[in-house]
């Protein structure tokens, strides 16, 4: 156990509460639209954030990436790409059914692709072994959660609807957004394979001066800013389509533009929280601190969500089926991160 453990564990716990709650502010816009929020979240969050830190605590950074063969770059630009796909599905969740859900269905699924894919691609031989057992023995976990989530959301849309004509829209447009969900916790793992094949950048960072901790964050502003370009491409489209920009100038957008930069702050401060907390864990960071995190963030998404009032109106049986979703989506989490311990 490293001389930091705990600290590290608490910063990981700090990570996952942002992380649950970043999405938080957008229920408070009146104002923008989906599509305003999400791109003013993503340029705060994912591009000047990251480049700020990587300018900030990178030495020599142009010297970094002008030493590095263009193939270097491939890896990182691609999976950033994709991750910035599923970033945009995501938010799309968010709006068809809710935080908690979300946050749900998309961390379970992202945990188990983000450490199934590296291991069939770096490791297979491990696949048998205590990291791919525990992996093996979580996918049926984890889809008896996400079984019971989607009951509990179809029931929870069943009940909320205020007219029968509602209610077949309202049933389709779950069954719509839970598929979105699906599709983002798959995607959500190109973060991990942005990172996993960027070896060269962090270890040419290394060798300019940079420390173990700060050697990613160059990564980190090739992977996002890569990432940038499809919520940039699919709100600028839906912006221009509904002439969405003017609302960035109407009145009122001040406090718009606020409540999207302090998203953008809360989820790039997670990350940040998570990536320091694993460092000081060591060993233990990518395994019990991964699993906090994950834990935790479905945990606070999960409070947020009912305090924002998405169950509102729904019976005690439903509740319950959340509450059990909820518990079995969190055990295949901490079954999945045993196999790092081994």
């Amino acid at each position: 156990m490293t001389e930091h453990f705990w600290l590290g564990m608490a910063m990981i716990f700090l990570g996952g509460t942002l992380n649950g709650s970043f999405a938080l502010p957008m229920k408070y816009s009146r104002l923008w639209r989906w599509e305003n929020n999400w791109l003013m979240y993503c340029a705060t969050g994912v591009v000047v954030l990251p480049w700020l830190l990587s300018v900030s605590f990178v030495p020599r950074l142009g010297e970094v990436f002008r030493g590095l063969p263009a193939s270097a770059f491939v890896a990182p630009v691609v999976f950033g790409f994709l991750w910035g796909v599923a970033n945009v599905t995501f938010g799309l969740g968010i709006k068809m059914v809710g935080i908690a859900l979300t946050f749900a269905v998309v961390s379970g699924l992202a945990c188990l692709s983000g450490s199934l894919v590296p291991l069939l691609v770096l490791n297979p031989g491990n696949l048998f072994r205590a990291q791919g057992v525990a992996l093996l023995i979580s996918l049926p976990i984890l889809l008896a959660g996400l079984a019971l989530y989607g009951t509990a959301g179809r029931r929870r849309e069943r009940e909320q609807a205020n007219a029968q004509d509602s209610s077949s829209a309202a049933a389709g447009s779950f069954q719509v957004g839970l598929a979105v969900c699906i599709f983002t916790g798959i995607f959500g793992s190109n973060f991990n394979l942005g990172f996993a094949f960027s070896g060269e950048i962090v270890r040419r960072s290394l060798e300019l001066g940079a420390t173990p901790l700060t050697s990613t964050y160059g990564v980190w502003a090739v992977v996002f800013t890569a990432g940038f370009l499809p919520p940039l491409l699919y709100c600028g489209y839906l912006l221009f389509r509904d002439s969405g920009w003017r609302l960035f100038l109407a009145a009122g957008a001040a406090r718009e533009a606020a409540l999207a930069v302090a998203m953008g702050l809360l989820w790039f401060s997670a990350m940040v929280s998570y990536g320091m907390g694993a460092t000081w864990v060591g060993r233990y960071g990518t395994s019990v601190g991964f699993a906090l995190f994950i834990a935790v963030s479905i945990l606070a998404s999960n409070v947020l969500g009912i305090v924002a009032g998405e169950w509102k109106g729904t019976s005690p049986p439903t509740r319950r089926l959340l509450a059990a979703g909820l518990a079995v989506v969190l055990l295949s989490v901490v079954v999945l991160n045993l196999g790092g311990l081994f």
